[in-house]
């Protein structure tokens, strides 16, 4: 790669370090590439186990009838159709992705399944929300965060667009507690992801790139305190599956 202009700010993809400016269209690509084949992909890699943790999220999240939710970088829509279903026709589930396959998979994904009308789809930057200010009682961003840019300035974006009292629920991979579970984890990522990417999307490089994310992304208590640090309160985290994943929850003051 050819080296950075001394005034270039670099940031990581994956393992590689890129310009700033560039990294938002290379992450674009991947979900490009994988978006027709996420839901399989995820099933294959998590062996059905994303399911109960988008489940906890869910539940953690105290969502209501009435509510007003933002569904960050919801992608195919699994959190947002449980949502939707809660809000009921009083409420709003807005479901939001900066990747336009991704969103297209999940409006026509759900249209078919014959969710309309409490709905909304928008294509939107995580680090620049197009919402007014207390507009939602609920974010939820799920194995989104790690591939915005500048996490800081989504999570400040986040609390902005959050009511008083409104709680945001990130759901991530995260740093493993159990040494045995990271070293079995460690293989597992970068040895049968990309093979399984390679057989079922014809891409391995995009699941390394997702592999190497994971380990880049800020830990558990890293991440509690980059929370605190947008002005969110009583920040928390619950580990599941080990550290493998970690869900954290902070509410606006």
């Amino acid at each position: 790669m050819s080296q950075q202009p001394p005034d270039q700010k670099t940031t990581h993809f994956g393992y590689k370090t890129v310009a700033t400016d560039e990294k938002q269209a290379m992450v674009a690509d991947v979900f490009h590439s994988v978006a027709a084949k996420y839901d399989l992909m995820n099933d294959l890699m998590s062996f059905g186990v994303h399911r109960l943790w988008k489940r906890i999220t869910i539940e953690m999240s105290g969502v209501r009838p009435g509510n007003q939710v933002l569904d960050l970088a919801g992608g195919t829509g699994d959190l947002t159709k449980k949502f939707a279903r809660i809000v009921g026709p009083q409420g709003k589930v807005v479901l939001a992705d900066i990747n336009s396959s991704m969103l297209n998979v999940g409006r026509d994904r759900l249209t078919d399944q014959g969710y309309v009308g409490n709905i909304e789809y928008v294509q939107a930057n995580a680090e620049c929300l197009p919402f007014e200010d207390n507009s939602f009682d609920v974010v939820t961003i799920a194995f989104g965060l790690r591939n915005v840019t500048d996490k800081d300035g989504a999570l400040a974006s986040i609390t902005r667009v959050l009511k008083p009292g409104g709680r945001l629920l990130v759901l991530e991979f995260s740093k493993p507690t159990n040494p045995l579970m990271s070293k079995a984890y460690d293989l597992y990522s970068f040895s049968a992801l990309p093979f399984m990417g390679k057989l079922v999307t014809n891409d391995a490089d995009s699941y390394r790139y997702l592999a190497e994310s994971i380990r880049m992304h800020p830990d558990q208590e890293t991440l509690k305190g980059m929370m605190e640090n947008a002005g969110l309160v009583r920040c928390s985290y619950h580990n599941l599956t080990s550290g493998v994943v970690a869900l954290h929850r902070g509410i606006k003051p």
